[in-house]
């Protein structure tokens, strides 16, 4: 009996147990949670993610040269979606029925529950027309959001554009992004996508069975205001960065332009370019396929940071600058140029012949067997050990200028350009199997020796502040950014030469352009010290160079120029180059240059080799 009645109990326990859970649930539906009892009634309770504008980047002066305008998705959650009718939202889209069916499949795909993109961008008439029919469409919903709009037709490479994040992206995000967000790719646009982006908001709408919001859920309770991003203040002045562009054009090559003081870029030219505003819109995929494979001209390609060129004699100054620091020669080194650089069976051509009293008249006259000795000196100097010691000293000076190492600007994919040291001939040819002779192309700007286009500029940087520089930046305020990102541009690097042998070499390069290879670079009016270069193809024409500054007596700005395949560097390097310095010192191009300015203009060095290299 005692085993029956426990038994009983038991039951009647689990029971009341089960009895009071059900009641207990019921008051908190019924009575307690009248949200839930509010969200019973309305079907659908939505939760819609509030993007920010993205920050605004403005020029050096003040002017807007990147924008938001908003536009519009289209969202699907597949869990809620209903019949509808097909035909008519595609007529509303313009897209045809099997668009909309793989769009819907590949949703589905993805999840059930989340949403997904059907349509991105759409345009504030179409959205108006697309709202009055949403209720024909469940489980359809649009947000919106901002893109970017690009008010001047130029400096692409720089600002970058946005475009959908890839799986990859989102998994590093540790998921901040979801699938159809836009991220920054390329120029600022991606090295400062966390300041640009802003902060995301949610807010959680009520949805009735017709797919129509009818309000916020609990007074907005639990939603979250987007945080817009930060404003960038540029160094870019867009005026001379469109003169540039306009200079460039039917040309493949960079310009890259520097307030030396600052390490501030003024301008930085890569062409071919494109126009920025071709990346946004719903032709953006279209557009960039054309882009991306145009294997000819290459428009994506950021060839100011990334390309790598012989510097040819521009690089004279620097060894040079080595060469009477390591006292390997003195300002007064003399030597006897016979048309060329004699040794043994080797011969280096010179397009200098002649008595060669100093240094200035070496970098004057750009004499090619001047430097040769002057390399040699350098690597065979006695204060080293070895020729490999001495090597691999010359190699650190150069590093010193930003040279075979990456500059830290503040943009994505920046190159190092090439240096070669003993390790590098040791693999080659075999430790102790080589000399100064061997590797004599080094002492002209040739061989392994290769330079970017910022490296050529910050080097005429240094050059022109006589042993300083600050590391090149396209940034100069981000408005309240709190993480000092900006900092590091604002440490100042010395270069451990003495500042006497910069005022030598300053003089020299003024010397270039008053009565030497760059006298084409003359400016009325302003004192401008540069080099001339003229690099080496094995691929083609030789490539045209040009580094300058000016004022000599108070740098404002350095200018390097490289127009590929287009012979001396007077012809097209020193030209372009002295133009931007007019136009930026002047505000305009003075009448007795006007042919010079047209001449660049007009010159297409691409149309008649490359284009029928396509056909």
């Amino acid at each position: 009996m005692d085993l029956l009645a426990n038994r009983k109990r038991i039951v009647q326990i689990v029971f009341s147990t089960i009895a009071v859970i059900f009641i207990l649930r019921l008051l908190y539906i019924q009575v307690i949670n009248k949200n839930y009892r509010q969200l019973a009634n309305n079907n659908v309770l939505r939760k819609v993610t509030l993007y920010p504008a993205r920050g605004l980047v403005y020029d050096r002066n003040g002017k807007l040269i990147l924008y938001n305008q908003a536009e519009y998705d289209l969202l699907m959650i597949p869990g809620q979606v209903k019949a509808f009718d097909t035909a008519h939202l595609c007529q509303i889209l313009s897209i045809s029925d099997s668009v909309l069916k793989k769009d819907m499949k590949d949703a589905t795909t993805y999840s059930r529950y989340k949403p997904s993109v059907i349509a991105r961008e759409i345009q504030p008439e179409l959205y108006a027309q697309l709202q009055e029919d949403m209720f024909m469409f469940p489980g359809f919903y649009t947000q919106v959001r901002t893109v970017r709009t690009y008010p001047y037709p130029a400096a692409a490479h720089v600002l970058g554009y946005i475009s959908e994040v890839t799986d990859t992206q989102i998994k590093r995000s540790n998921y901040y992004y979801r699938q159809g967000d836009y991220i920054g790719t390329g120029g600022l646009e991606q090295y400062y996508e966390k300041q640009l982006r802003g902060k995301k908001g949610v807010r959680f709408a009520l949805v009735d069975v017709h797919n129509r919001e009818q309000g916020e859920f609990n007074n907005g309770e639990f939603d979250t205001l987007a945080i817009p991003g930060e404003n960038i203040y540029s160094t870019l002045d867009i005026n001379l960065q469109q003169y540039g562009e306009k200079l460039m054009q039917g040309k493949i090559g960079s310009v890259v332009a520097i307030e030396p003081k600052t390490g501030e870029v003024l301008t930085m030219v890569s062409s071919p370019s494109y126009d920025p505003r071709l990346l946004t819109g719903r032709d953006r995929g279209k557009n960039f396929r054309a882009l991306s494979t145009d294997t000819i001209l290459h428009p994506l390609y950021m060839r100011a940071l990334t390309a790598k060129y012989p510097p040819g004699s521009i690089y004279k100054p620097l060894l040079g600058l080595i060469g009477l620091q390591d006292r390997a020669i003195q300002e007064n080194t003399t030597y006897s140029c016979p048309g060329a650089y004699y040794v043994g069976s080797l011969r280096v051509g010179c397009h200098h012949s002649g008595f060669v009293n100093n240094i200035i008249e070496a970098v004057q006259h750009s004499c090619n067997a001047y430097f040769c000795m002057t390399f040699r000196r350098v690597v065979d100097n006695n204060k080293y050990k070895s020729i490999a010691q001495g090597l691999d000293s010359w190699k650190s000076y150069l590093s010193k200028f930003g040279i075979g190492v990456r500059i830290d600007i503040d943009l994505p994919n920046v190159g190092r350009g090439n240096i070669p040291g003993s390790d590098y001939y040791n693999r080659v040819y075999g430790k102790g199997r080589w000399n100064s002779v061997t590797i004599i192309s080094d002492g002209i700007g040739q061989g392994e020796i290769l330079f970017t286009p910022l490296q050529m500029a910050n080097e005429m940087a240094i050059i022109a502040n006589r042993g300083w520089y600050y590391t090149p930046h396209v940034a100069r305020k981000i408005e309240g950014d709190t993480s000092n990102v900006l900092k590091k541009f604002s440490e100042k690097h010395v270069i451990p030469i003495d500042k006497k042998w910069f005022d030598v070499t300053v003089d020299a390069m003024k010397e270039v352009v008053e009565g030497g290879t760059g006298r084409i670079a003359q400016i009325p009016g302003i004192n401008v010290g540069g080099k001339t270069g003229t690099a080496q193809n094995p691929h083609g024409k030789d490539h045209s160079l040009f580094i300058c500054f000016a004022p000599v007596e108070d740098p404002k700005i350095v200018v390097a120029v490289i127009v590929e395949n287009a012979g001396f560097g007077a012809t097209y390097g020193a030209p372009i180059a002295s133009l931007m310095i007019e136009k930026y010192l002047n505000d305009s191009i003075s009448a007795p240059r006007k042919y010079l300015e047209q001449r660049m203009f007009d010159a297409d060095l691409i149309h008649g080799k490359y284009l029928a290299e396509a056909h």
